[in-house]
């Protein structure tokens, strides 16, 4: 999947190509393939080790055909070759070795098919039809009762106010009590938690689409996002820190874009930056969490993005979280200076919990999930209910701000916050 980007092959992929390892087998499948239609002289000899140097420099067909009797180690090979290989290319292998062990982790490791040399051609035409319909059948994830996609970005107004550790938290929350089949897009592509937090290994995908944004579409969303879980998903990165992403924001907006019609809920973790260096990723988003803690600082900083997103994104809803509340003796400005700085009402209050989050670290969990009778879980299911509240609409308009209505859904939601015990048991046990 690290095949460097190639602009002289943008929107084309050669429909078949197949590197083979002797003349029989080559003679075998050329017939095949003029059968149906593809040019013989994509068959050429080499095995597995040309297809991996003719793929580090060209575009991945839709259909690899590739031949491992000369590989010493195939599973092994199988993953060189995946690291080059785009995604959608489906691939079959061939070879000498009848072991059903073989058989069955080749087949682990994503590979289509493995035919047994020497190569029946009825056997193989077989394959390759099956392999072709399986390359053109629809990827898109349609969401299963039609409702509006519902997507939400979270801005820390300052560093280490914990907007990441909230968005992972409230995603959780929201793919597991709603539930929703949900996605995490981590925009830190240096430094990004999101996948940390659920004690996952980022994996490339991110990099990979900030490097080659023509590759983004609904099957490489499939293949990069990480799951959690059945019904939630992660796209983070660590990229080197030696390594600064130069990109215009294409990628981040193709992303987003897939990501509608493959979820049905996007929490995108945006550095407060990229506001200013891309401000359409918030474009078409209905809810702006501003994760914020009560200092003057954070105060200032809250008052600015507000002001930006009246003027950038009008339509999107501003939610205000004070986060790492401590008691009232501790704090450096009072809630009441605050919201008159800002002027507006703060929405949530999240407790301080030192313990707590120390625990989420330490289980890889998020603080939802650890959680059990701390008053922090109780506002992050608040959080969760009414950002599924604003998503409800077609429009992503505001619905009703009062306590009233964000109760209200609650109610039909079936009380997130009294279902918060059951979850943390887990965490006692642990």
């Amino acid at each position: 999947m690290n095949a460097p980007f190639n602009p002289g092959k943008i929107g084309f992929r050669e429909p078949f190509v197949a590197h083979v390892c002797d003349d029989q087998t080559a003679e075998t499948i050329r017939a095949v393939a003029s059968d149906m239609g593809w040019a013989e002289e994509k068959v050429s000899k080499g095995g597995l080790r040309n297809a991996v140097q003719s793929l580090s420099v060209q575009a991945s067909p839709q259909i690899l055909l590739i031949d491992l009797s000369e590989s010493g180690d195939p599973l092994n090979d199988i993953n060189a070759l995946a690291e080059v290989c785009e995604p959608g290319t489906v691939v079959i292998a061939t070879g000498q070795v009848n072991d059903v062990r073989l058989y069955r982790d080749l087949i682990a490791s994503g590979i289509q098919d493995y035919l047994l040399k020497p190569l029946n051609p009825a056997m193989l035409r077989e394959a390759l039809t099956h392999a072709q319909a399986i390359f053109n059948a629809p990827r898109a994830i349609e969401a299963p009762s039609g409702r509006p996609h519902c997507a939400t970005v979270f801005i820390g107004a300052r560093g280490g106010v914990g907007a990441s550790t909230l968005a992972t938290s409230v995603a959780w929350l929201i793919s597991e009590r709603g539930p929703r089949n949900t996605a995490i897009l981590d925009l830190d592509v240096h430094f990004g938690t999101g996948a940390l937090a659920l004690d996952l290994e980022p994996g490339r995908g991110l990099t990979d689409a900030i490097e080659n944004p023509s590759r983004i579409d609904g099957l490489f969303i499939e293949r990069a996002m990480v799951k959690a879980s059945e019904t939630l998903s992660v796209l983070s990165a660590e990229a080197p820190i030696n390594a600064p992403v130069l990109t215009d924001g294409a990628a981040f907006h193709l992303l987003q874009e897939e990501m509608r019609l493959a979820f049905e809920c996007t929490v995108v973790d945006l550095p407060r930056a990229m506001l200013v260096q891309h401000p359409q990723l918030v474009a078409g988003v209905q809810a702006a969490v501003i994760v914020t803690e009560l200092t003057l600082a954070a105060a200032r900083d809250t008052i600015r993005i507000l002001s930006w997103l009246k003027s950038n994104a009008p339509a999107t809803e501003a939610i205000i979280v004070a986060n790492h509340v401590p008691p009232a003796a501790q704090l450096e400005i009072s809630r009441k200076d605050f919201e008159g700085s800002i002027e507006r009402k703060i929405d949530h209050f999240v407790p301080l919990d030192q313990k707590l989050a120390a625990q989420a670290a330490k289980l890889g969990k998020t603080l939802a999930e650890v959680g059990k009778a701390s008053k922090t879980t109780a506002p992050l299911a608040e959080i969760a209910a009414r950002i599924l509240a604003i998503g409800e609409t077609e429009s992503g308009a505001p619905r009703g701000k009062g306590k009233a209505g964000g109760a209200s859904l609650f109610a039909k939601m079936g009380a997130l916050t009294a279902m918060m015990p059951k979850r943390g048991d887990k965490a006692k046990q642990a």
